[in-house]
């Protein structure tokens, strides 16, 4: 882990979703907002007070990574956020998945 700006790497599943948000007229807002989440994850870091970013304790990256929570939303119902973890790379963010928060 190191300092901001990141390196940011999607998995296919994190892609597919932001695609879906770009090409769906219906998800603009959300599309917007996400963009604007990873923005700030990519260029101010995860300790940006917004992202409002934690621990995620029922999910672990492919090699046991822990993984963390950022805010998208906050107090909406559905509130959507991004899972993600350290690595690969000293300075790289791998996103695994954009979506609603379950409830």
């Amino acid at each position: 882990m190191s300092a901001p700006p990141y390196t940011l790497l999607f998995t296919d599943e994190a892609s597919y979703v932001l695609d879906d948000l770009a090409r769906t007229k219906a998800y603009a807002a959300k599309c917007k907002k996400t963009r604007k989440a990873l923005k700030q994850l990519r260029d101010a870091g995860p300790a940006y007070p917004a992202l409002q970013s934690h621990k995620y304790s029922s999910l672990h990256g492919p090699n046991g990574e822990d993984v963390w929570e950022s805010y998208i939303e906050n107090h909406t119902p559905g509130a959507w956020r991004i899972w993600w973890y350290y690595g690969p790379g000293v300075d790289t963010i791998t996103v695994l998945t954009i979506g609603k928060h379950p409830d």
